[in-house]
């Protein structure tokens, strides 16, 4: 089931993709239904064949030359070439070649040209970065001067708008090879190396003489792949592909009504998963017109911080609610401890490989393959949690503008953040955050509600007030003005005196900032995603937060007699007499059942910040198998509900 999406006025389309498992097929030739293991088998046998048919084009157009010509998008009679990889491969003339006496038919062709050329074009942007950087090599590569940094930018192509911290990783890469070969690097290619190919199938390059794809008349949640396979691991005639019927289950996150594409197989041991690729009408977002937003900040610690803002139609700005936290120290420890393993293993196994010496009869090569599986297994876990992460902290963020009515999210653009000058430690844990991961979920999950994700430039978000401008006086804690820290904000202006956590102010910054800049909001032609890419003063100094006093509570009459509770809050009558058997008693008032799980939550995980001494962090969830999100704890959305105090009062909301 394929076509064009219709779409009606005010929607967009909108392409995701579910993640399923293929668990059993029908031979449709001989009627033998295929278990699991043998359908991984014969699937593997195809992949393999257009992996080494991939390898075999990489390696012969690896160049510079090659991968400029694909790039250039027009072949040598100055025709544009097709968007797609595999008819653009065909008009230059790149064919690819396979085994002697083995037989494929067109399409398996098609689906081995696809994912080369898109390595290929996917390899241009960094050889014109690489090229940049090694035309424009500074004298001393752990620092450049600020001509040395002009230069680099002027010399790569966007360089303007890119960020260091891209620059600097490729100035260590080329350092790298630097060090170890005594020369600079001719390119990317060299660089790099032919990169490795994955055993996958892109059935989205075929057409219906190989796959088709089709829902199931009573239940929408059935679809049947059907594709052609091989019998044997080197087919030498085409009788040696038979066509496989794979029924499919789609999640519930797939609606009904969405167009179901030709999924990608990827094999996994003895599985196979198909990223199955759908499209859908959504709400089409716009870029101007809010009137509420939500801003969202990032922290260490904290990892993110989010609330709600208001434009009025008179210019005024307020807040709704408090905001909340998405905290996630919990996670991030344990993926700091991942890392530190990580490391630890890398030194030991490059430890016996100099050992080794390169002798393969050596002990330690026994050793050093166990030691490479378990570096893999762990890099596995480290990828796997922080997908998880991102996945939880957008969808956190999103529901706070879903339940704020929010149209739009603003994000501050920290993709230029640089982590230094703040210890060892802590340098390495600003710079492996999944900020980048957090905010193209975000971006994904909020499609889905017509809700906009822009991104705002962060200069002086934590740094002034939100609702004066003034530079704000930080120290420890609310109870400790005088102690030196970063984590409370004060605003030192006499008729204002705000104060709050500095993440908390500076959501209100970043929200206040993209309501009064939407007029400059504009889509980039690269990624398609909305940003505002500077700050006007005029419109700077509009971005302001007004104060909501509270309302006058004061007392103007008898206090209503209320009614006395139903039931204590502790039971006061006897508790009944125990049964003989285990079960059917209700505890005595608190008392704990009889399963507890250890919660790693019960720190100090207030949202206000107090200087109340906290230990070092204790997974205990996490150690005896309580799982992730016993470990990221979110604020629920109070939107409306909670009104904004004067600071006056000296309270910690």
């Amino acid at each position: 089931m394929t076509g064009k999406l219709p779409l009606a006025e005010g929607e967009a389309s909108r392409t995701a993709c579910a993640r399923t498992l293929l668990r059993s097929g029908v031979d449709e030739e001989t009627g033998e239904v295929l278990p699991q293991a043998v359908l991984a088998q014969r699937i593997g046998w195809c992949a393999d064949l257009v992996a080494g048919m991939v390898s075999g084009l990489l390696v012969e157009r690896w160049n510079s030359a090659d991968a400029e010509v694909l790039a250039s998008g027009h072949d040598a009679g100055g025709r544009k070439l097709p968007s797609n990889a595999w008819m653009a491969l065909r008009r230059l003339g790149w064919t690819v070649t396979t085994a002697e006496g083995v037989r494929v038919n067109d399409r398996i062709v098609r689906m081995a040209q696809e994912q080369a050329g898109r390595i290929l074009r996917s390899a241009s942007w960094r050889a014109g970065l690489t090229g940049g950087v090694l035309a424009t090599w500074p004298a001393d590569p752990r620092q450049r001067t600020a001509q040395e940094w002009e230069q680099v930018r002027k010399a790569v192509p966007g360089g303007e708008h890119l960020p260091s911290s891209v620059i600097k990783s490729r100035t260590r890469q080329v350092a790298r090879f630097r060090a170890v070969n005594g020369r600079l690097p001719v390119d990317v290619f060299e660089l790099e190396g032919v990169p490795r190919v994955p055993r996958m199938l892109l059935l989205a390059a075929c057409d219906r003489q190989q796959a088709t794809i089709e829902r199931g008349d009573t239940d929408p949640r059935r679809v049947l792949l059907r594709l052609q396979l091989p019998s044997r691991p080197d087919p030498r005639s085409y009788r040696d592909w038979t066509w496989v019927a794979c029924p499919i289950s789609l999640p519930p996150t797939v609606p009904a009504g969405a167009v179901v594409h030709l999924p990608t197989l990827r094999v996994t041991g003895r599985q196979v998963r198909a990223d199955m690729a759908y499209s859908h009408p959504v709400p089409k977002a716009g870029r101007a017109g809010h009137t509420v937003a939500v801003g969202v900040d990032w922290g260490l610690n904290t990892l993110l911080s989010a609330g709600a803002l208001r434009l009025h139609e008179d210019g005024r700005i307020t807040a709704l609610g408090a905001g909340g936290q998405f905290r996630a120290a919990g996670v991030l420890a344990k993926q700091h401890r991942l890392r530190r393993h990580g490391e630890r293993l890398h030194a030991k196994a490059d430890h016996y490989q100099r050992l080794a010496g390169g002798n393969e009869r050596h002990h330690l090569v026994g050793k050093l393959a166990v030691l490479r599986d378990e570096i893999r297994h762990v890099s596995d876990r480290r990828s796997n949690l922080n997908a998880a992460l991102a996945w939880a902290a957008a969808r956190w963020a999103v529901d706070q503008a879903i339940a704020a009515r929010a149209t739009v999210i603003y994000v501050e653009d920290l993709r230029s953040l640089e982590a230094k000058g703040m210890g060892a430690t802590l340098n390495t844990r600003l710079s492996q955050q999944v900020r980048g991961q957090i905010v193209d979920r975000m971006r994904h999950l909020a499609a889905e509600a017509g809700i906009a994700v822009v991104t705002t430039p962060a200069r002086n978000t934590s740094k002034h007030c939100p609702q004066c401008l003034t530079p704000l006086r930080h120290c420890k804690a609310p109870d400790k003005p005088t102690v030196a820290g970063w984590k409370w904000a004060v605003c030192p202006h006499q008729s204002c005196r705000w104060e709050g956590d500095r993440d908390h102010g500076a959501w209100r910054r970043i929200a206040a900032r993209g309501l009064t800049h939407q007029a400059k909001t504009v889509t980039d032609k690269t990624t398609g995603h909305m940003v505002i890419r500077a700050v006007v003063d005029k419109l700077e100094a509009s971005a302001v937060i007004t104060k909501t006093r509270r309302a006058d509570r004061s007392k103007t009459g008898p206090t209503r007699r209320k009614a006395p509770r139903p039931a204590p809050r502790r039971r006061r009558a006897p508790s009944p007499t125990r049964p003989h058997r285990r079960a059917g008693k209700r505890p005595e008032g608190h008392a704990p059942t009889d399963r507890k799980l250890p919660r790693a939550a019960h720190r100090h995980q207030g949202v206000n910040t107090t200087s109340t001494p906290t230990p070092g962090h204790q997974p205990r969830g996490a150690a005896l198998g309580a799982g992730f999100h016993f470990h990221a704890h979110a604020t629920p959305p109070r939107w409306e509900t909670i009104p904004e105090t004067q600071s006056d009062s000296r309270s910690l909301s």
